[in-house]
């Protein structure tokens, strides 16, 4: 399956070929698609349903987490993971196998792939600890990481970029539980707020298949940031469709985000740095 437009159908068809997904999606599609405008709709914008310990339910004021030992929600991956779990026109997609996934700088593609996303420079900072061990570093862990690109497009599915893997990588957490990417600030596309998927594993080796993830979730920005950096160049569709969507309509978000709030810093011409702390029961 070739996933171009991030339409309804399209994702609902994308999620149910996901064995993972498969019952958030039918759970949405029953009980809550009603209280969707159809053309609001995202790329992953399925409910999972589960949200683990941490949850707040209500907006966040800025915290990341960092103070609370709560684990981090878990989310849904949506249909663009590119872990081995689902396909494109070309088969199965799995980037966690190939040479040169494990890498802090994600804005170009790898592995014979040519091709380098624009935008704002994104640096991203993840400090792994562990829930049941009072925030304990996690250390050695290691994340998968993905989002779209500035024109709201997933490598490897959407039109126009299948052939590239660009804004995906692999990194491992230090002994204090840190580890950090080189990327530039995604886009919005239509019916999501803008938003970092990421998978955490135990270690690297453990995370070369995709079963082997203890967490799936996403991490977010404050509106103040996203507003300053879709007023560059570049970034005139996602302020657009931001502008059709907000934190209390958004599928994943309105249920609660404070603990999936990145606290940021810098500005569009040098670049961001978003920095959150993961809490997993490790």
């Amino acid at each position: 399956m070739d996933v171009h437009g991030h339409s309804l159908a399209e994702d609902l068809e994308a999620m149910m070929r996901l064995a993972g997904d498969r019952r958030s999606a039918l759970r949405w599609l029953l009980a809550g698609a009603a209280a969707v405008p159809l053309a609001a709709c995202g790329g992953d914008g399925s409910v999972d349903g589960s949200v683990a310990s941490g949850g707040t339910g209500a907006a966040s004021s800025g915290t990341t987490g960092s103070g609370s030992c709560s684990a981090i929600p878990e989310e849904t991956g949506g249909p663009y993971p590119g872990n081995g779990t689902n396909s494109n026109a070309s088969g199965i997609v799995n980037v966690l196998t190939q040479a040169g996934v494990v890498r802090s700088d994600i804005r170009s593609s790898f592995n014979g792939a040519s091709g380098t996303a624009a935008g704002i420079p994104l640096t991203i900072k993840l400090k792994i600890v562990n829930a049941n061990a009072s925030c304990a570093a996690a250390g050695n862990f290691a994340v998968y990481l993905w989002h779209c690109d500035r024109e709201g497009r997933y490598s490897l599915y959407s039109q126009g970029v299948t052939d590239q893997n660009y804004l995906r990588g692999v990194q491992v957490a230090d002994a204090d539980g840190n580890l950090a990417f080189t990327s530039i600030f995604p886009g919005c596309y239509e019916g999501r707020m803008p938003h970092i998927h990421f998978e955490v594993y135990r270690s690297l080796a453990h995370s070369s298949s995709a079963a082997n993830r203890i967490k799936t979730s996403q991490f977010t920005f404050p509106l103040a940031t996203m507003n300053e950096a879709y007023a560059s160049p570049g970034y005139a569709s996602s302020a657009s469709n931001l502008s059709r969507i907000s934190f209390a309509t958004d599928n994943i978000f309105s249920d609660g985000y404070a603990l999936q709030l990145g606290s940021m810093s810098g500005n569009p011409t040098d670049g961001y740095v978003v920095t959150l702390t993961v809490a997993v029961a490790a």
